[in-house]
């Protein structure tokens, strides 16, 4: 079956190689060997301001690259993230596109009082691909995920993407753990997984 897929590339360094430009491009080879569709965002070569108020992200207009990753991520049905671990979270570059990106009138719609947002990117799954110099065991152990979770359930499930699956990526200065983690996104890929 083909599936459209909006790929995220989330470091925020656009010219140095990094290991999450490898593992992104892997997947997006696979996926169109497999006969699926991918589109690219590469957030590092966006230009788009930071949201400083909250009438900003409700009612000011996207910027022109905010608008086509949003056409992007509107003919997408599955969604693929990738980004590094940075002090323990999402990198600010990558945050700061989320709240771009997903505002109200394009991710989440307007609710009654008292009532929940509309989830307006439902039918949408996602998967999280995440590098981080930690084992990957010892950060989903100690500390439990946080920002992958919080990623899941506040950001995307929040606007109705689900399911929302993750594969952690530790220990990349190890050239072993590397090889392994471009064989498993390569399969991600094939599957639109």
């Amino acid at each position: 079956m083909r599936t459209r897929i909006a790929l995220v590339q989330g470091h925020p360094d656009p010219g140095t190689p990094r290991f999450c430009h490898a593992l992104a491009a892997a997947y997006e080879a696979a996926a169109l060997a497999a006969g699926h569709e991918v589109r690219r965002i590469d957030v590092a070569r966006l230009e788009f301001p930071l949201l400083r108020t909250s009438a900003d992200w409700e009612s000011a207009p996207p910027c022109d690259a905010i608008r086509r990753a949003q056409e992007t991520l509107a003919w997408a049905e599955h969604l693929v993230i990738v980004f590094p671990l940075w002090l323990g979270d999402v990198p600010a570059l990558l945050k700061g596109f989320f709240e771009q990106a997903l505002r109200p009138g394009f991710a989440i719609g307007s609710a009654a009082p008292g009532r929940f947002w509309k989830k307006l990117l439902k039918g949408r799954s996602a998967r999280l691909i995440v590098t981080m110099g930690m084992p990957a065991f010892f950060y989903r152990v100690y500390y439990r995920a946080h920002s992958v979770r919080s990623l899941k359930r506040n950001v995307l499930e929040f606007c109705g993407v689900s399911p929302v699956r993750s594969s952690l990526i530790g220990t990349v200065d190890s050239a072993t753990a590397r090889q392994s983690a471009l064989a498993k996104v390569q399969a991600l890929g094939r599957s639109a997984g």
